[in-house]
């Protein structure tokens, strides 16, 4: 948001892009007086299903957090995640001035996951032209952990909608703007860039495209950026 000529593509994993309101620092504080720091923790890790089920993961992590990991350390932390600020970003067109992410965005949330209420608020607030919304199933509060290889294909996916060629074998079609639809039952975000090829082809010639931006205009028309995926 400040520098955001520096940044050229995001992905965010549950992210909240609120703060911490009166009645959630009310629940913050009552909470701590009814459970241990390690279970707060975990209360933003996994889903309720996860920790009712204490599954192995869910056993390691609670493992770490009260053995290895520094409690004052935590404590200091977790009042700073209670602490943080509102992004106060608006969806461009809906109040005057509105403060949005610029670059091509991918939100990341597990199903049924305790950050899903505030990634799907952050969905609404961006700009549905370079924002894409995946929802993985079946892979509670942390897919990046519990869904690593279905992550990792979707992150491929967004670097190629961005305009760059993965260097690792994949099992689709080059022409990701010729409405071609992969084998995971997932929309691709396909995005040309937005800067004009004939002026930056001095400084990114050497920089592999997926496809030029007369192709994807003409291939594509109008898409909406915005989905909802299930893996």
């Amino acid at each position: 948001l400040i520098f955001p000529d520096l940044v050229e593509g995001l992905v965010l994993m549950n992210i909240d892009p609120n703060g911490k309101g009166w009645i959630d620092w009310a629940a913050a504080k009552l909470s701590g007086l009814t459970s241990t720091l390690p279970d707060t923790v975990l209360s933003h890790l996994f889903s309720q299903e996860e920790l009712m089920n204490n599954t192995e993961l869910v056993q390691s992590y609670r493992q770490q957090i009260g053995s290895v990991v520094n409690q004052f350390n935590l404590q200091l932390f977790l009042n700073m995640y209670n602490s943080r600020r509102d992004l106060d970003i608006n969806r461009p067109g809906t109040v005057p001035n509105a403060k949005t992410l610029r670059c091509p965005v991918m939100l990341v949330v597990g199903d049924n996951a305790p950050a899903e209420e505030g990634v799907v608020e952050c969905n609404s607030k961006l700009d549905p032209t370079n924002t894409t919304f995946l929802k993985m199933a079946d892979s509670g509060g942390l897919p990046q952990v519990t869904q690593p290889g279905k992550l990792t294909e979707a992150f491929k996916y967004f670097l190629q909608g961005m305009g760059y060629s993965d260097s690792v074998s994949l099992s689709l079609s080059v022409s990701v703007c010729a409405h071609a639809v992969p084998s995971a039952s997932m929309t691709r975000l396909a995005r040309s860039r937005t800067a004009s090829l004939t002026s930056a082809s001095s400084v990114e010639g050497t920089r592999p495209r997926a496809c030029t931006h007369s192709e994807s205009t003409e291939a594509m028309g109008q898409i909406n950026h915005t989905m909802e995926v299930s893996c």
